[in-house]
This record gives C-alpha cells, sequence and structure tokens, in this order.
C-alpha cells in the first residue's frame, strides 16, 4: 500500500471549494488509497502472453475488453458505448504488404534494400490495391520535407515532386541547431513528426516518401522503427484518402542515405546542414531511382474503444475525461530469445491498469457532480487512431468536455521529487497540478524532452486538437531515493531494451509506489474539477486557444 510519508504524513483526496478562484485542496471522506499490488497484479494480467500482446482484431483485444469492464463493472461505472455497451466500435482499413521488395540504382551501382534492415516499407492507401510496380522513380531531397508559410519556410519551393520519391529527415529545421529558433527551439513542433511528413508528401503529390533515420532526431532506434512498420498497417476510413496518404510510406537507415547520396556525389551531412535553413532548395539526387514491388491486401476491418461512465450529481452533462490506450504491438517477429509476443507492460497495461484504479476511487467515493469517464483507446500504436476516431466521433460533448488526463507509460521505477509534464506550457491545467502535487512535497518539472515531440506522440494529441484541455503529466526527472541519475539510467534502458520490444515485460520487482502517487494526484485533481464550477483554460497564443474559443458561449 501507498507510504503515508506522502502529503506530510496524511493521504489527501482532494475536493472543489465551488468557487472561480484558486480552491484550497480539502481532505473529504474517501476511498482508500491506491495499493501498489492491485495495481500490479492488473498490469501482470494485462501484459501476460495470454493476452498477445493486445494486437487490435486478435484474440487480445476481447480478452482485454472484457477484463476492464469487469473491473470497470465491479467499480460502479456504468458501459457508456454504443447501445449500452461497454465499447465504441472503430472502423479501420488494415494494410498488409506481401514480398515487399526494393531497390535504389543510383552511379552505376543497384543498392538493395531489405525490408526491415535498410527499409521499412508500408502504405496507407487503399487506391493502391492489387501488385504495386515502381520502375526508375526519381529521387529528390527535400530536407525537413516542410511547408510553413506562417514561417516564411517552404522545403517544396520551386520543385515539382509530382510522381517522385522524396527523401526527408526526421524531425525539424531547429533540432541540430536550436539557436535559430525558426521552429520553437529545442521543442519539437509538429512539423518534425513523422506523421506530418507523410501527410505533406501527400499534399505535394508524391508518390512516396522515404524518411531517413536517425536516433536522436527520431528519439528511438532503429528497431523501434523495424517492429513499428515492417507489418501491417491500419488507418481510419477517409472521404478522400490520395489527398492525404501516398502509394509509399518508408524509412530507410541514415547509413543507406549515406551511400545513396554518396554515390551521386552528394555530401549527406552538407546537405543535412544546408536544410537548417529557409533558404535551401530541394536537391535532385542525380542518376538515383527507385524501384519497388508488392502485393497489397486491405481489408476493412472493427476493433473498439472501451468506455465507462460515472454520472455526475448535478451536471451530468459535463464531462472530466481519464485516458490510456489498451492496444500494444501484439505478435510480431521473433527477438535474439525467440520471443515473438510484444506484451506492452509499461506501454502500456500500466496506463490501462490506472483507469481501472481511477474507476474504483471514483466510484467508491463520493459522486461527484460533474460526470467521470475512463476511456480506453485502441489503435494508439497504429498511429493514435482509436483517439482519433473518436475526436472525430465524439460520444460526449466537446464543448462540455471540461478537461481530461492522459496516462501512457506509467512509472514504475519508485517515488520521484517531482512530476513531469509533456508538452509543458499549455494549460492552467499545470497551475493545479503544481498545486496539487506540493501536496506531497513535489514540484513540476517542465518537458524535459521538448525536442523529442512527446506532446504529438500520445492520444491526448487528437483531443486537444479538438480543444480540450488535456494533461499528460506522470513520473519525474528524479527519485526520492537515487536521484536524477537513476531516472536517465534507467529510461535510457528501457528506451534502448524494451520500448515496442518483446522484452517490455511485467516485473515483481518494480516499484510501484511513485505510480500510485501520481495516480492520487491526478485522482484529487479530477475530483477537485469535478465539485467545481471551473472550466480549465488553454494558455494565450497556443494552438489550440481559438478552437476552444469557438463553443466559450456555452460554458457557464
Amino acid at each position: 500500500m501507498i507510504r503515508s510519508t506522502l502529503a506530510g504524513g496524511a493521504l489527501l483526496m482532494l475536493a472543489a471549494c465551488g468557487t472561480p478562484q484558486a480552491p484550497e485542496p480539502m481532505a473529504p471522506a474517501a476511498p482508500a488509497p491506491t495499493q501498489t499490488v492491485v495495481l500490479s497484479e492488473s498490469i501482470r494480467v494485462l501484459a501476460s502472453d495470454e493476452f498477445g500482446g493486445r494486437g487490435p482484431t486478435s484474440e487480445g483485444e476481447q480478452m482485454t475488453v472484457d477484463y476492464v469492464s469487469r473491473q470497470w463493472a465491479a467499480a460502479g461505472f456504468e458501459p457508456a458505448g454504443a447501445n449500452g455497451s461497454w465499447v465504441q466500435p472503430v472502423t479501420l482499413r488494415r494494410f498488409e504488404m506481401d514480398a515487399p521488395e526494393a531497390s535504389i540504382s543510383v552511379g552505376g551501382r543497384m543498392i538493395r534494400l531489405d525490408q526491415g534492415e535498410e527499409i521499412t516499407m508500408s502504405t496507407r492507401l487503399p487506391d493502391a490495391d492489387g501488385r504495386v510496380e515502381m520502375d526508375g522513380l526519381p529521387l529528390v531531397f527535400v530536407g525537413y520535407g516542410t511547408n510553413a508559410p506562417e514561417r516564411n519556410w517552404n522545403d517544396f519551393d520551386g520543385i515539382d515532386v509530382r510522381g517522385k520519391i522524396i527523401v526527408v529527415l526526421i524531425n525539424d529545421a531547429d533540432f541540430e541547431a536550436p539557436g535559430l529558433n525558426t521552429f520553437n527551439g529545442a521543442a519539437m513542433t509538429y512539423y518534425g513528426r513523422w506523421t506530418y511528413k507523410f501527410e505533406e508528401a501527400a499534399r505535394q503529390g508524391a508518390a512516396g516518401v522515404l524518411i531517413v533515420h536517425e536516433d536522436d532526431p527520431a528519439s528511438y532506434g532503429w528497431s523501434t522503427v523495424r517492429n513499428s512498420w515492417a507489418q501491417a498497417q491500419f488507418d481510419i476510413e477517409r472521404a478522400d484518402p490520395a489527398s492525404e496518404r501516398t502509394v509509399l510510406e518508408a524509412w530507410i537507415t541514415r547509413d543507406t542515405a549515406v551511400e545513396v547520396f554518396a554515390q551521386a556525389g552528394l555530401d549527406f551531412d552538407a546537405l543535412k546542414a544546408q536544410a537548417r535553413t529557409p533558404e535551401f532548395q530541394a536537391v535532385e539526387i542525380p542518376g538515383a531511382t527507385f524501384d519497388a514491388s508488392y502485393q497489397l491486401t486491405t481489408e476493412t476491418i472493427q476493433t473498439a474503444n472501451i468506455v465507462g461512465r460515472l454520472p455526475g450529481t448535478s451536471h451530468a452533462d459535463e464531462t472530466i475525461l481519464f485516458t490510456a490506450h489498451w492496444d500494444h504491438i501484439g505478435i510480431g517477429q521473433p527477438d535474439a530469445n525467440g520471443d515473438a509476443i510484444f506484451n506492452g507492460a509499461v506501454d502500456n497495461a500500466t496506463g490501462v491498469a490506472s483507469l481501472i484504479e481511477f474507476a474504483r476511487l471514483f466510484g467508491s467515493g463520493p459522486r461527484p457532480e460533474r460526470s467521470i469517464v475512463v476511456l480506453a483507446f485502441t489503435a494508439e500504436e497504429k498511429g493514435l487512431l482509436g483517439s482519433e476516431f473518436y475526436a472525430a466521433n465524439p460520444m460526449f460533448d466537446p464543448a462540455l468536455t471540461v478537461a481530461g488526463f492522459n496516462f501512457d507509460g506509467m512509472n514504475v521505477l519508485g517515488r520521484m521529487t517531482d512530476i513531469s509534464v509533456t508538452g509543458s506550457g499549455y494549460s492552467s491545467l499545470e497551475v493545479d497540478l503544481a498545486r496539487h502535487a506540493a501536496l506531497q512535497g513535489r514540484t513540476v518539472a517542465a518537458d524535459t524532452e521538448p525536442q523529442a515531440g512527446y506532446y504529438f506522440r500520445s492520444d491526448h494529441f487528437p483531443l486537444a486538437n479538438r480543444g480540450i484541455p488535456m494533461l499528460y503529466a506522470d513520473g519525474g526527472t528524479a527519485l526520492r531515493v537515487g536521484g536524477a541519475e537513476a531516472v536517465r539510467a534507467a529510461s535510457a534502458d528501457y528506451r534502448a531494451h524494451r520500448y515496442h520490444q518483446a522484452d517490455d515485460e511485467w516485473s515483481a520487482d518494480w516499484d510501484l509506489e511513485g505510480m500510485a502517487e501520481d495516480i492520487m494526484l491526478m485522482y484529487g485533481m479530477g475530483l477537485e474539477l469535478a465539485n467545481s464550477r471551473e472550466w480549465p483554460r488553454w494558455n494565450d497564443g497556443t494552438e489550440f486557444q481559438l478552437i476552444r474559443a469557438r463553443t466559450d458561449d456555452r460554458r457557464q
């Protein structure tokens, strides 16, 4: 059980005072504090081999739906999905490449690109159904592949890439030189995300994209790319997919890119440096052509978000969200130990276990005035597709959705001196967070890796992009016992050996006291909001402020 040292010796359950000013947290009658043994058991079950890595549409999906809904029902929540069920059906398209082959011809050489080794090829364009042959398509290096008129930046100026394969760098132009501050300095903008690279390529009419993978700008190694992309891909159904997708969406290794450029008489690093400036001009790689062939099979599939609700007593139409994704990669290529099940224990059985615990806390405490919704998204690992589907097809009015708290990869290292915010500086929720964290003797740490763009890589983003204030905060930068260096070492080890790998498995040796502390902190914030008339707001100048403002008249 979580130790009594929290909040100066008393575990405070926080309620609201119903005043527009920042209220003083109170300690009402409340449920028993979070038990780490219960959290551990939930994670163990969800991350067991029996659940098969919780891949969407797999047997593990139904097992996950059944397990989670049983826990929520036991906590007193009611099903809030379609037709009185626990699920929101999510329609996706599945794309499978069979026997993909690829090569680049340049400088009198043919460089073979093996799937998963030098390249990962995929597509999410249903119009390409059937046999696809790419013969001798020209390659064009377009730097960071950014078209940002508000920043006077267009990497496509003066070049026609229609029908060509573009080669682009990952992250944005400030990553290598944050002092330029053209794209928010060290903090990645959306222009740096791979999703943007693919979207812009489609808008430009390119036949395909080769993103050059580099560990630091991507913030993950090649194994993560291989495990995520060298298999079937998914997308939500789109009205005009050809305007948003290309026939080829691929990554290549840095070594491959350097070799191709050298064979064409170009210096990769020199061109990369030029690409950091708005004066950069796209370069056709002399004599370089791309060939590929594959058989594409597409199908429409059904997966599901899991939704539970505790109706509020007096403002039931106003909703506070607690979200996490239930899915992981499923079963993939065996690793060196022969393990092919990607259990996804930290990512994200920990988040789902947290939702189960939030349901218990809210369900066994005094019923709040506003409604509480626990929402487990599908297909996050396929590109935030479950949350994107919900955001496009909301089950609760976005204008009256008060705020949301997202949980993705919880702390399994122990109690922290602070709590980390991903994408800091966005909303008034961070002010509330600091006040509640202080009750636990903790401070708030700003995003420690803004260059990695984690703000765009979890399920809160599609909701924020519709104007709903969302907070993504957990863990911290320094352990109470072990300090910052222990956190850095553990994080580096996880990314190198477990993130999106088969070794992300449950461990009985985890210290879940810190995870329990985070849950109690967020429960306190949620309970306070649920019993108040407060409406969290986006900070001035943030890109979501104007979206929210369109419905200001509906919030009193």
